[in-house]
């Protein structure tokens, strides 16, 4: 594949909607707990109902996600996993799915392998975007345009705190979907869900047509079925993560994740507590 299918990540999150759901994005990072175990783990994912991955690229410095990925970014570099394996992973993935996948990073890893070589590499390996968690608007330009050059999708954060303003200047760059932070503080799992977070999702409906995707502390089918309301896609992570940990050496790790992917999907499905969302 020398290049991914434009709009894809938009494509699947209106797939679901069709299909009476929000989209499930599901969050790895690529390497925990092998490189070679990855592939595996996201065909599962795909099987229990993911409808966009989120890969993570381990970084040894990961400031804006909690213990359980920390520790996974710690084994996946324990592993020798680095940008270069993260794309030959995806590389690997297209030989037999077509599952929209998002790279997500922080900026480092990214701005030492170059913007241009990233975006050329990353679209040639069949990625569909990338998401830079630490990246500023102000310092995007020249990466959002190597992006646009190659046709990836940019997503970037916002978060409770983030003026209205700011939150149409940060649509304004995005596409694919604006990533919404549910809550104050890092990744992780949660008991409940901000009550801050369904006043963010109004304020951007506001300025922007782009999907929302709500993510950091969703883990449970209840906190998806809390979230769909108002969102068009709720972001998993840790919780993925924290199974993964402790079930690395399980022969049915494969079946335990997609088992996990399931039940949240379904937390997701129209019924009387998920109307679809305003925009669609």
């Amino acid at each position: 594949m020398s290049q991914q299918d434009s709009g894809r990540i938009a494509r699947a999150i209106t797939r679901s909607h069709k299909h009476g759901s929000k989209a499930l994005i599901a969050y790895l990072t690529a390497g925990d707990p092998s490189p070679d175990r990855t592939v595996p783990l996201i065909l599962a994912l795909e099987r229990g109902g993911t409808d966009i991955l989120e890969l993570g690229v381990p970084f040894s410095d990961p400031i804006a996600d909690g213990p359980v990925i920390q520790r996974a970014s710690e084994h996946a570099l324990s592993t020798g996993t680095t940008l270069r394996t993260v794309l030959q992973v995806v590389r690997d993935l297209r030989t037999v799915s077509t599952l929209p996948v998002v790279l997500f990073s922080y900026l480092n890893p990214v701005l030492r392998y170059g913007f241009r070589r990233f975006a050329a590499d990353a679209a040639e390996a069949g990625i569909d975007g990338a998401l830079l968690t630490d990246l500023t608007i102000e310092e995007s330009e020249v990466y959002v345009s190597h992006m646009r050059t190659q046709g990836l999708d940019c997503v970037f954060l916002a978060t409770q705190t983030t003026p209205s303003e700011r939150i149409a200047e940060i649509a304004r760059l995005s596409s694919g979907f604006l990533y919404l932070v549910s809550r104050a503080g890092v990744t992780g799992i949660r008991k409940s869900i901000s009550n801050d977070a369904s006043p963010l999702a109004e304020r951007a409906r506001e300025v922007t047509s782009l999907p929302l995707a709500l993510g950091f502390g969703l883990s449970t089918r209840a906190h998806m079925q809390e979230v769909a309301p108002y969102s068009d896609a709720a972001v998993a992570g840790s919780a993925f993560m924290r199974l993964i940990a402790d079930n690395r050496s399980a022969e049915d790790l494969e079946e335990r994740v997609e088992s996990l992917a399931r039940e949240l999907k379904a937390g997701l499905a129209a019924g009387p507590a998920n109307r679809m969302a305003p925009n669609q």
